[in-house]
């Protein structure tokens, strides 16, 4: 089982995931909408929830019906907390992590890291940047 996944798993409140594929199970039975508060905790500010995860208007509409996140937003939220707990594996504190993911990067066309994880493909830039970096390729 790898950090990353423990980390999750302690993160949003979940059994830790072993594989990929329970991480995907977790994602297809829907998180709660507590999740939302677990990433709060973790330093991710409203404003981003509202833009990366799910808005606020719809988040309240969810819990006043008692209703779990959907599968996309769900997938919204392991996408941020898998690529937080990335950042700080390379950074070694999540407050240096969110300060990298919160600054503009010339590699991301001057968009911060944070802005391009509203989809998979700009996700995947983020890991492979943060891959890089750990590598000693860029900084």
């Amino acid at each position: 089982m790898s950090v990353l996944h423990r980390q999750i798993g302690e993160w949003l409140g979940v059994p830790v995931p072993k594989t990929d594929q329970q991480m995907l199970e977790i994602v297809e039975r829907q998180l709660p909408t507590s999740a939302i508060n677990r990433l709060v905790a973790l330093g991710i500010t409203r404003p981003e929830i509202d833009s990366l995860v799910i808005p606020l208007r719809t988040l309240q509409h969810r819990r006043s019906r008692r209703e779990k996140l959907t599968v996309e937003e769900s997938d919204r939220v392991l996408r941020v907390a898998r690529l937080l707990s990335q950042a700080k594996s390379v950074y070694e504190s999540r407050e240096r992590a969110l300060a990298w993911l919160r600054r503009p990067h010339p590699r991301l066309r001057g968009r911060t890291p944070l802005e391009t994880l509203k989809t998979d493909t700009g996700s995947r830039l983020v890991e492979e940047l943060l891959v890089q970096i750990d590598e000693g390729m860029f900084v």
